[in-house]
């Protein structure tokens, strides 16, 4: 208005005698708006994609329902929210500060109660990895272990079989008995999920690795994994570093799922509820849940990308 030869101040007078109060900081303000920061925007765009992430909406119920994800900290979620699209330059600085506003801080393990206990006759297979938990290619090591949940009908055990090459859990099963089943069960579902896949196990290149619990010393299992012409592998005794692979997974589902209600909204009753629990919990760690180990990416995907590596046909030479 000034530059048509009129004052703000004398235009908002008169105004105001005619009922209409309007401030020249007001005008002015609306004139020359403040420019917004771009961190500003962009904290607020994480902010939004954490919570939608953390806190979706249950179609069946309509309540909110945090996932899994709603455990990350700030690295896991730096690599996941650089999947989405526009946020591939998201910062750590971003993250922090939206974790700090939604308040999350990622969960942490405690420390493992001991459960294996050693057979009495102290016979057993020596130890084939000797601390080292690689592998070139699936089905080369398998580590096995097993916890208990408390519940309210009593103790239920939980046993694993990962497969080294991705930490990709292949077997598992939940009993009320730490029987010899216990630790069989999950070995046959892995074979079965294998061979289901067109992955089987060959005889003669496949290790079994675990601690030396009664159970993985037991002849119906060392008998099984000769039918099936798996080498036995087995850790010293009370040397949690032998089997530390398997430990990890065994404190990640303790800590991600047993001690939380992301996969079990409600208290452990009976050995169903852990059931529950567990195969939800599973699927998220396979399919979903990125692992440092593997450069932010899932078991299902690092396996994926190996195979894909090696049935890629050569490009054709110039």
């Amino acid at each position: 208005m000034r530059t048509e030869g009129y004052a703000v101040e004398p235009i908002l007078r008169v105004l105001r005698q005619q009922g209409l109060k309007i401030a020249a900081r007001t005008y002015r303000a609306w004139k020359s708006p403040v420019r917004i920061a771009a961190r500003t925007v962009t904290d607020a765009l994480v902010e939004d994609k954490i919570r939608d992430l953390a806190w979706p909406i249950t179609p069946a119920t309509g309540q909110v329902q945090m996932t899994p994800e709603g455990l990350y900290g700030r690295r896991k979620w730096v690599a996941r929210l650089r999947r989405q699209e526009g946020l591939a330059g998201t910062s750590r600085g971003a993250v922090d500060r939206a974790m700090r506003t939604l308040g999350l801080e990622g969960i942490r393990r405690v420390k493992k109660v001991r459960t294996t206990i050693p057979g009495p006759d102290g016979k057993r297979a020596g130890d084939l990895l000797n601390r080292d938990f690689t592998a070139p290619a699936p089905n080369r090591v398998w580590v096995t272990d097993f916890t208990y949940v408390r519940t309210w009908a009593g103790f239920v055990y939980v046993a694993f079989v990962v497969d080294v090459f991705a930490q990709r859990i292949v077997g598992w099963h939940a009993s009320t008995s730490k029987q010899v089943d216990l630790v069989m069960t999950p070995l046959r579902i892995a074979l079965w999920q294998r061979e289901r896949e067109g992955n089987p196990v060959s005889p003669g290149n496949l290790i079994h690795h675990s601690d030396a619990g009664s159970q993985y010393t037991a002849i119906r299992l060392t008998e099984h994994l000769a039918l099936e012409g798996i080498a036995p592998s087995i850790g010293t005794v009370g040397d949690a570093l032998d089997n530390a692979l398997m430990e990890t997974v065994n404190g990640l589902f303790k800590t991600e799922c047993i001690r939380t209600t992301v996969f079990h909204a409600g208290p452990y009753r009976t050995l169903a509820d852990v059931e529950f629990a567990t195969a939800g919990w599973v699927d998220w760690y396979n399919n979903r849940r990125l692992h440092g180990s593997l450069g932010m990416l899932t078991p299902i995907e690092f396996e994926t990308l190996h195979k894909e590596a090696l049935t890629r046909e050569p490009a054709p030479t110039k």
